[in-house]
């Protein structure tokens, strides 16, 4: 089982402070560093406000040397495809090829009306992102000297370069989440390396994983080549009044904590991973909300971690 850093700084964060989160995921052994692709706020002031996730994981790819870095999930709202797949290519290469592209349709308004971006309907939106998956996906994949043309109903290319290329060996891995019962384990099948599940419980998981290997059963993809993964808050104490600290410093209560994350003593985190394993997850995305809290990831690197080998 996989363990990777999964942050939201849009709810308060600097760069520092994202890049202190991902120095000490390299440094405890995580596998990677993932963060939200958001310009609002969901509770609280914000302060200082939003970071751009690209402009971060740049900057981060040059600061870090092992961990991989993405986003869980760009909003396929906030950047035209074309010139979103020369950025993520460029941090590739930047951070010697450890990069992957977690993209999603957009779903909070009210960011976008903040910020002066359009927001379709969920309709037009899913249409958009599917374009925008066979886009990049084809910009990368071109060979090179070959050039890319797409006709779609809202993007258009012709005769792209499809510049520059990923460096990593087998491309960019792209992730496609959500609960969508129709076209998002389509769209996984077709488009895919990654397939999350964010903040569901165990037995959803294991019905959502069960519709996208049907997915891939319908296209003629073999299942087994997509990653399955899960995304969960975290809040572990090594007792119950650390525990009690961790929950109330993120505005959350314990109980709820234990029934919905990866919450509780080390020990209960384990089981918690387990039962996520056992409907098929292969990779735990641990929502981390205090970034100041570095001791957190340093509890769970020594005490969960080494029991999920």
């Amino acid at each position: 089982m996989q363990l990777r850093i999964f942050t939201e700084p849009q709810m308060g964060a600097t760069y520092d402070d994202l890049l202190a989160v991902a120095r000490r995921t390299e440094e405890t052994g995580f596998d990677a560093f993932f963060r939200s692709d958001h310009y609002l706020t969901m509770g609280g002031d914000g302060l200082p406000g939003p970071t751009d996730a690209w402009v971060t994981l740049a900057g981060l790819a040059r600061e870090t040397s092992r961990i991989r870095l993405g986003t869980l999930m760009t909003a396929g709202t906030f950047r035209l495809p074309g010139p979103l797949a020369i950025s993520v290519a460029q941090v590739d290469q930047m951070s010697g090829g450890r990069v992957e592209l977690g993209i999603g349709s957009g779903w909070f308004g009210q960011e976008h009306a903040a910020y002066g971006i359009p927001f379709p309907s969920l309709g037009e939106r899913f249409d958009r992102y599917e374009e925008q998956l066979a886009i990049i996906s084809g910009l990368w994949s071109t060979p090179p000297g070959e050039t890319f043309d797409f006709d779609g109903r809202h993007y258009q290319l012709s005769n792209s370069p499809a510049l520059p290329k990923p460096v990593q060996s087998g491309g960019i891995p792209i992730l496609v989440g959500g609960g969508g019962k129709k076209r998002t384990p389509r769209l996984a099948a077709r488009y895919a390396a990654e397939f999350n599940v964010p903040f569901m419980s165990a037995a959803d998981n294991a019905r959502l994983f069960a519709g996208v290997r049907e997915a891939c059963d319908e296209t003629g993809r073999d299942p087994a080549s997509l990653v399955y993964s899960s995304a969960l808050v975290l809040c572990v104490g090594k007792d119950e009044a650390e525990l009690a600290r961790r929950a109330a410093a993120i505005g959350r209560e314990v109980d709820e904590l234990r029934e919905h994350g990866v919450a509780g003593t080390p020990a209960e985190a384990v089981d918690v991973i387990g039962r996520y394993a056992e409907a098929g997850a292969q990779r735990i995305y641990l929502q981390v909300l205090d970034l100041a809290d570095l001791d957190h990831l340093d509890l769970v690197a020594a005490e969960v971690a080494p029991q999920l080998s």
